[in-house]
């Protein structure tokens, strides 16, 4: 008998305490970086979304769209001014934030999942009043920070069998205005009111790195913290970072910040004993301790 098939029985049957441990649970997922651009690699993340779905898991998707958003300023003439390395978003610059987040990159994941069998819905934050804002910083304009979170809409949806799909806008608490909101921000928000089993958190890179620059695969909150203090955790770590300590203060049992750029990451993550990133949680153990895994290195 072919080793391949030998190989993936095994894997199957090893999985199988971690599809009992995740029946009926809610995982929220961050998806973005490159993996967003890329056709086969979309595919692949739809079809890993759908599996997760079959086997008893509610995926709720919450998407970026940075890349895309700067791509349609630049067509359209309109220039992006930074405070402190974020954009100040402006009344135009807001209504392109909701046609490309809302529409072009929403309706595209959305697609891509159904293509692979499943059933995806697409909506935004100001669907059902799900995500009420503030502003985060007067300075930025119309860049939000969600105050309120009413989830109801998804946990209709994936009682139904359905796959959310949720694009990163809000509603103001004043005036119905539109905010833009951090992907990483409102997938934490939306973690945090569903008390969501798990929080993943893809990304470009291979997780959280010590001094050493090795990836640790299992922190607990205080070591993040005096890694931010130290300026281990620095640049665009950070935000992510402070996000899951946010969700796991809120009640999400663990979060994971992985790499989104190897293979089914979400399934090794979920399924596997090794995990594909760095896990954060306060005290809940795993099925089996995790065991180290070799960093994705690309080309």
């Amino acid at each position: 008998m072919d080793r391949d098939w030998i190989g993936t029985a095994r894997t199957l049957s090893e999985a199988l305490p971690y599809l009992q441990r995740y029946a009926g649970a809610v995982v929220v997922i961050k998806f973005g970086g490159n993996a967003m651009g890329d056709d086969a690699a979309m595919a692949e993340f739809a079809r890993d979304v759908v599996l997760i779905r079959q086997v008893g898991v509610n995926p709720i998707i919450v998407h970026g769209g940075g890349p895309m958003i700067n791509d349609l300023l630049k067509k359209l003439g309109i220039e992006s001014r930074f405070v402190r390395g974020k954009r100040v978003t402006d009344k135009a610059t807001v209504e392109v934030v909701e046609m490309v987040l809302s529409g072009l990159v929403n309706k595209r994941i959305v697609q891509a999942i159904n293509d692979q069998g499943g059933r995806a819905v697409g909506i935004s934050g100001k669907d059902d009043d799900l995500m009420v804002c503030e502003p985060d910083d007067p300075e930025l304009g119309f860049v939000g920070r969600p105050v309120h979170v009413d989830p109801e809409i998804l946990v209709d949806l994936y009682r139904a069998g359905m796959i959310p799909v949720v694009a990163p806008v809000g509603t103001g608490v004043k005036d119905n205005e539109t905010f833009n909101v951090n992907g990483d921000t409102a997938a934490g928000a939306i973690a945090s009111a569903l008390k969501a089993d798990r929080l993943l958190l893809l990304t470009d890179v291979a997780g959280i790195k010590d001094e050493t620059g090795e990836v640790v695969t299992q922190l607990h909150p205080d070591q993040v913290r005096a890694m931010i203090e130290r300026g281990v955790i620095a640049g665009g770590m950070i935000p992510k970072a402070e996000t899951a300590l946010e969700a796991l203060r809120n009640g999400v049992r663990a979060v994971v910040i992985l790499d989104g750029r190897v293979p089914n990451a979400c399934l090794l993550e979920l399924f596997t004993d090794h995990g594909a990133g760095s896990l954060i949680r306060s005290t809940e153990p795993r099925v089996k301790p995790r065991t180290p895994r070799p960093a994705y290195r690309g080309k």
